[in-house]
């Protein structure tokens, strides 16, 4: 009796133990089912544009016979000029050399810019890869002053929200250090403001949906075309994306529901007293692996 008397305390113990490690590995498990089923927080994310485009379209939508296209497409002798070693080594360090100029600038002038240059540089971002040249792009080019002054209210209304709640303490201190806030006068001064909508799907001959394969991507590729094609003939902007503005400018210009916008350029000249953040750009050797 005795021993058992001196050996209660140390089954007490390891029973505590016990029920301790039994619920802290309860609580682990409903903490793992609590962050499994709570939804991660990535306000960078534009609600608008998680339109579906990673799923397939209903399956009542598609149309399985070919797409409208005419699938008898003469192929045609490609023919391109070749240029020797050294002139090949020349022209990728000029282009190299224009592009590495490229800044996003925030200050810009209202110098009228002719509009034949800017119908130019469109043509030059249409000629883009696309998923099955399905070229599912519309670029919005807006230079009346009623339009922009709207564009900008709705931008800097959504703005102000987003810097005060939506985007968090570590994406408003990472944006510190460029000096930009919710005010954006170069809505307003820019000359042209070009806004690039995906379109989600097309439309067929037959009133049915045409599906637009990689879509985003393809106007990804089409937007860094245009900002080259920019910086060729010595324009500048900033790449604005405006968070939660889609559907109120898509209403504002009356673009289709199948149009989601992507990216918005103000274009011009910069101001002559502009400044830029004094920034610097990954060396090749941190952006390049040659296997």
């Amino acid at each position: 009796m005795a021993l058992f008397s001196s050996l209660t305390p140390v089954f007490i113990a390891v029973l505590c133990i016990l029920i301790a490690v039994m619920l802290k590995k309860t609580n682990g498990e409903k903490e793992k089912r609590e962050t499994k089923s709570k939804p991660l927080s990535r306000p960078w994310v534009d609600e608008d544009l998680k339109d579906g485009t990673d799923r397939h379209l209903e399956e009542e939508e598609v149309d399985e016979e070919w797409q409208g296209l005419d699938e008898n497409v003469a192929h045609v002798p490609f023919l391109v000029e070749r240029y020797s070693e050294a002139e090949m080594i020349k022209r990728s360090q000029m282009f190299y050399e224009l592009l590495n100029k490229r800044r996003s600038v925030r200050f810009l002038s209202d110098e009228p810019v002719p509009r034949e240059v800017i119908d130019n540089v469109i043509r030059t971002a249409g000629t883009s890869p696309s998923g099955a040249h399905t070229e599912p792009w519309t670029f919005v080019v807006v230079q009346d002053p009623y339009l922009k002054r709207k564009i900008r209210a709705i931008v800097e209304e959504e703005e102000e929200i987003n810097y005060k709640k939506r985007m968090g303490d570590r994406w408003v201190n990472d944006l510190k250090r460029l000096r930009t806030n919710w005010i954006k006068e170069y809505l307003d001064t820019a000359p042209y403001l070009i806004l690039i909508f995906k379109q989600v799907y097309g439309w067929l001959p037959n009133g049915k949906k045409k599906t637009h394969y990689y879509n985003e991507i393809s106007v990804s590729i089409a937007c860094g075309i245009l900002l080259a094609a920019l910086q060729n003939v010595g324009l500048y902007t900033v790449t604005s994306t405006p968070l939660n503005c889609g559907p109120q400018i898509r209403a504002l210009l009356q673009r289709p529901a199948n149009e989601k916008l992507l990216l918005l350029l103000p274009v011009g000249y910069p101001k002559k007293d502009a400044t830029v953040p004094a920034l610097t750009r990954k060396p090749l050797e941190d952006i390049m692996v040659v296997m």
